[in-house]
């Protein structure tokens, strides 16, 4: 027979035994802060279905998601070591995700468990793995994916977090891999979705370094002196000078809600984000939960992200850049988001006022000591197809896609009649730059337009370009045309 006491302490013990289960059920869920919790070995939710991912080439992204559950995300990526041109008339060995630069884009929901197979082309020279920054696990996969040529590796990981990420190629030595164009980005959209708009595109800046400077002619190799000391020869969006602009531009009516996903690979630079003529409404910081309002321009880290929501209220020519200024009108970080639709005065006037604007201010730019000649001699239309680059990259800010300049501050240059007959006008305003009143078309301009860093080569390129295309009556300028001009000292505005 047990004594009152005895039977006091075995229900004292049978009811500590009862807690024991539950206070380790809570420690597993919650740590000192009751509302915190710690860690789960388990996904969130639970897998329905399966599903091939969608993965969309720059600048298009995949649509968005619209399911309400977690599911099984297959993700096939292929490596294609290809040769492309960075710009016109330059090719550069790329190693890439997908066949392009930056690579495919990924689209996945929070929770998903998605199953990686990357693919290394068999006619590929070099292994290679991707490092996802979606995952949380070692290497973010790179440990599971070194991948030799004809080889696929599979591995998966949940979507636990959501927001933008890069990938890129993280073998050995990882900053030639990225430099290269192994890059990209996936998207864990959230699961309630984000926010409807109207257009989405795929922008990811890159920093490429090339044994020849900027806009030499052939096939340039990489140059790793110029990756140690982070001075680029290219800085791109989407791989390529050009890549968005002329009919490569995005494109959007007014009144369109715009939501573009930027990345920038690196491998060295932070990209200054900046849309001209526009004001970001919701910029995602770093690709994250953080929403920043009304900002004017975004910085995006090497190995990050943005994402950057407007209206496009009127129409026009809005230019996407790296408001590190110079990379965008001399190494390449131009893009037009070309706005159609109904002009709005309320919200922009147009001109009113005839003053000058000098986007480029009123100094004189330096020219080099001596220009680089010819790789080997062009062919008219070589010349022609070089020129139509530089044009992109070096004169279209000014003077418009369709060279028909801006009235009243920069002239055209579309069936132009200053340089009729005499390509010696354009030839020197480009070497020497030009300055005063002038006359073109009928028009009165009066602008300085200061002297460009080109190769004799490059002005021959560009002139002959202009002279055969808008309008003009043809022709070719040669470098030693060139080099007359500079020694004929400046140009005179008529």
């Amino acid at each position: 027979m047990k004594t009152k006491n005895q039977l006091l302490k075995i229900l004292h013990y049978t009811l500590l035994l009862l807690c024991i289960p539950l206070f380790m059920t809570s420690c597993k869920q919650t740590g000192s802060n009751s509302n915190e919790t710690i860690w789960s070995t388990e996904p969130a939710d639970k897998i329905v279905g399966e599903e091939k991912a969608i993965l969309t080439d720059p600048p298009m992204v995949p649509p968005a998601i619209t399911r309400n559950h977690a599911t099984k995300v297959i993700v096939d990526l292929e490596v294609i070591e290809k040769e492309m041109e960075i710009m016109e008339g330059v090719k550069y060995m790329f190693w890439t995700f997908g066949g392009t630069v930056p690579g495919k884009f990924i689209r996945v929901r929070e929770g998903d468990l998605v199953e990686f197979h990357l693919k290394n082309h068999p006619d590929n020279k070099l292994p290679h793995n991707i490092d996802l920054h979606s995952v949380t696990g070692q290497g973010g996969g790179a440990s599971s994916t070194f991948t030799p040529p004809g080889h696929e590796t599979v591995f998966s990981f949940t979507a636990i977090n959501k927001g933008l990420f890069i990938y890129h190629c993280a073998t050995a030595p990882v900053g030639m891999h990225i430099a290269n164009g192994m890059y990209g980005l996936i998207l864990v959209e959230p699961k309630e979705g984000l926010p409807k708009v109207d257009k989405e595109f795929y922008i990811c800046q890159g920093d490429f370094y090339t044994k020849g400077a900027y806009g030499e002619s052939g096939t340039q190799p990489f140059d790793m002196s110029k990756a140690l000391t982070e001075t680029p020869d290219y800085v791109l969006f989407n791989g390529k000078v050009g890549a968005l602009t002329g009919d490569n531009a995005i494109k959007a009516t007014a009144g369109d809600k715009v939501r573009l996903f930027i990345g920038n690979g690196g491998p060295n630079l932070i990209s200054s984000f900046h849309v001209i003529g526009e004001i970001f409404d919701n910029v995602y910081v770093e690709g994250g939960e953080l929403i920043n309002h009304n900002l004017q321009t975004t910085l995006v880290p090497a190995g990050g992200s943005a994402i950057t929501e407007f209206r496009c209220e009127i129409p026009g020519n809005f230019i996407l850049v790296d408001h590190s200024i110079f990379r965008t009108f001399n190494k390449g970080t131009l893009g037009i988001l070309k706005v159609e639709g109904k002009e709005n005065k309320a919200i922009y006037s147009g001109q009113l006022d005839d003053r000058i604007y000098q986007s480029e201010g009123g100094a004189i730019q330096n020219m080099p000591e001596a220009a680089k000649g010819p790789v080997k001699q062009l062919t008219k239309d070589e010349r022609i197809a070089a020129g139509k680059a530089i044009y992109a990259s070096v004169c279209q800010a000014c003077h418009q896609a369709d060279a028909k300049g801006i009235p009243n501050s920069f002239p055209p240059l579309a069936a132009s009649d200053y340089f009729k007959g005499n390509p010696n006008k354009a030839i020197n305003a480009v070497v020497h730059g030009l300055s005063g009143a002038i006359t073109v078309n009928g028009k009165p301009y009066n602008s300085i337009m200061p002297k460009q860093t080109l190769s004799d080569e490059e002005v021959a390129n560009v002139i002959t370009y202009v002279i055969n295309n808008f309008g003009n009556g043809g022709g070719e300028v040669t470098p030693a045309q060139v080099i007359a001009a500079r020694k004929s000292g400046s140009a005179t505005a008529e």
